[in-house]
């Protein structure tokens, strides 16, 4: 080389020394922060997204573009025996706590609590908020030396001291209701004087670390939900100083997507206009097709009948409630679209930091998609949701999916995202339970690329977390306190062999139950039994073998006597050991004697307006009647 030729100067010889150590001294740098970091114990990252559909997505046999979540399939495995809570937060109660959500405080929903509190209460189980009888995913790897952070949807609980950074996670940006506007505009909340029902948020219901913040005025203007959760979800990561980056971390990024209200950018929703002018059950055959080609459900599977809840069937809609509705789903798609662009930028990161290969990945829905029709539902006192939006959002297609739009797709297309199974979101049926799950993590898989259809759980990753990080579950005592075991299991074995059809975490003495006022079911095996409260279902006990039938389609209830006696008394077993009541008839009951006392209320407010009504009817009649007769004489 020139620089080494007699004659040049020492002092480009130096130069040349310098920049050949620096480069070393970059190369030995990073492998040691490598090796450093492979000799940590699994970082943990739990992606949820909320009300998404079996089929949504590729990996699923969806046609929505998601080629991250694609790339985590193929290098992990799919499960397609995976089964959530058929709600929001009591799927997310069992996620952190590994048990069922009776025993972790969401027995029922807050927002159905409030409707009916002093029948819940003082009764564990149903605080409607993550109880302290767990020790929460978070406190346990924190106690551990782990860096927690969690950005997205919380809906455990709406207090300080039920919040996520109080339940174990240092680092948060978290809404804590249910639900709320995807570029956070709330006009219903503007100078109000109610009190809003919970499940929208406003000021005093974000938290950033252990302290509320101003909706309105602390978070970004450009403010987009999948977007701005995982902003913060990598300003945490990237913000870790010397000593947090040499802990192992466990990230919590829990998206409000795609639940209600569908709202989405507009460069996003462009990209899927007119894909879905065929309708829902065109858009259900083609999904059930491609679930079939990816060998992810049976050849001869029988799909269950479309959800309808007695919807017009596709045919029977004019043209404009046609462009409406599929406007409705192009947005829904924008939105599942963006969870996996936000998931690829996290991905980018950990990739780069040389932390992915380490760290346990999990993506997953709560539930089944939501088929519900939202009109009727309470928002402000004595306001529904469908006044609401015509006071202060326009819904005029070409303003679909904008910041001050408000719609949702209802059952039938939720039951095209949740064929072959039956019903939707809220429903003990296989389509309100049963949800994709993609589990990355190279140390373990052996395989990759596999799908495995062993029936697991949401209550599983609690344990499955702790099995790979190797600790144990604190319980009896943690942080002072008496704490419940958990009910789920490791997946260590199916991580280890994917491939291995005959590894079953569950036996065939395990036994799994499901409720949320009397929304109820319970599986053994392949057996399941399932109760449906009219109008959901027939108010009676339903039998199913899924090895066959996993359409709920044939009811062996009548032709299977003993089965369904055997299964109803283990639903008994599961009643007993998770501390249930009969909250169904309760409540039901409690529902009727409010709605009798406010009927009572408003009728005594009217009857001096009706009485007076009625003696000034009387007045005018007799005053007529007189006229007459002064006219007309006596007859």
């Amino acid at each position: 080389m020139w620089l080494l030729l007699p004659g040049r100067s020492d002092k480009r010889l130096s130069l040349l020394g310098i920049f050949v150590l620096s480069a070393l001294s970059a190369f030995i740098y990073d492998r040691y922060l490598r090796s450093t970091m492979a000799d940590k114990k699994p970082n943990f990252l739990i992606i949820v997204a909320d009300d998404l559909g079996f089929s949504d997505t590729a990996p699923y046999g969806g046609e929505i573009d998601t080629p991250n979540l694609q790339k985590l399939a193929d290098e992990g495995i799919r499960m397609t025996g995976f089964h959530t809570a058929a709600s929001c937060s009591p799927t997310r109660a069992m996620l952190l706590s590994g048990t069922d959500s009776h025993i972790a405080g969401l027995g029922v929903m807050a927002e159905k609590i409030k409707k009916a509190p002093d029948i819940f209460k003082d009764k564990p189980g149903y605080e409607g908020y993550l109880n302290y009888r767990v020790a929460a995913l978070g406190e346990i790897l924190q106690d551990a030396g782990y860096f927690t952070l969690m950005s997205g949807k919380w809906h455990l609980g709406l207090k300080r001291e039920l919040g996520p950074h109080a339940r174990g996670f240092t680092k948060v940006l978290s809404t804590l209701p249910g639900a709320g506007n995807h570029f956070n505009h709330e006009p219903q909340l503007y100078d109000l004087k109610e009190k809003p029902t919970a499940i929208f948020k406003g000021d005093g219901i974000w938290m950033k670390d252990g302290e509320f913040i101003n909706g309105s005025t602390d978070l970004p203007k450009d403010f987009y939900s999948s977007n701005t959760f995982t902003d913060y979800f990598l300003d945490f990561l990237k913000g870790r100083i010397e000593e947090e980056r040499t802990q192992p971390f466990f990230g919590y990024l829990p998206f409000t997507a795609p639940h209600w209200p569908l709202q989405a950018p507009q460069e996003a929703i462009k990209k899927y206009r007119g894909k879905y002018d065929d309708g829902p059950v065109a858009l259900r055959d083609r999904r059930l097709q491609s679930l079939i080609e990816k060998g992810l459900v049976p050849p001869d599977v029988e799909p269950a009948p479309l959800h309808m809840l007695k919807t017009k069937p596709w045919e029977e809609l004019s043209e404009e409630e046609k462009r409406t509705s599929s406007r409705a789903m192009e947005v829904y798609a924008a939105m599942v679209n963006l969870i996996d662009v936000n998931i690829g930028r996290v991905r980018a990161y950990l990739e780069e930091t040389g932390e992915l290969d380490n760290t346990f990945i999990v993506f997953m829905s709560d539930n089944g998609a939501e088929g519900q029709l939202l009109e009727a539902l309470p928002i402000l006192a004595g306001h529904t949701v469908d006044d609401i939006v015509k006071k202060y959002y326009d819904n005029s297609l070409d303003n679909i999916g904008n910041y001050n739009s408000f719609v949702w797709y209802g059952p039938q297309w939720a039951g095209a995202a949740t064929a072959p199974a039956r019903g939707a979101k809220s429903h003990s049926t296989e389509g309100g339970i049963h949800c994709p799950c993609i589990v990355r993590y190279p140390p373990a898989l052996q395989k990759r690329g596999l799908i495995t259809s062993a029936f697991t759980t949401v209550m599983d990753v609690v344990p499955t977390v702790l099995d790979l990080a190797g600790l144990k579950h604190p319980s009896p005592i943690f942080r002072g306190r008496e704490v419940v075991p958990v009910r789920g299991k490791s997946w260590r074995p199916i991580l280890e062999r994917p491939e291995d059809e005959s590894i079953q975490i569950y036996t065939e003495a395990d036994i799994v139950g499901w409720e949320q006022l009397g929304i109820a079911a319970v599986r053994v095996g392949d057996w399941k039994a399932l109760f449906l409260p009219p109008p959901k279902g027939p108010g009676r006990w339903e039998l199913y073998d899924l090895s066959k039938d996993i359409g709920e389609v044939h009811d062996l209830a009548e032709s299977h006597p003993e089965k369904l006696k055997e299964m109803l008394h283990h639903y008994e077993t599961y009643f007993q050991e998770t501390g249930m009541f009969d909250s169904y008839t309760t409540y039901q009951e409690a529902l009727k004697q409010k709605k009798a006392r406010e009927m009572k209320v408003n009728t005594n407010r009217y009857a001096s307006y009706i009485y007076t009504f009625r003696q000034s009817l009387a007045f005018v009649q007799e005053r007529f009647l007189g006229l007459i007769k002064g006219s007309w004489g006596e007859e």
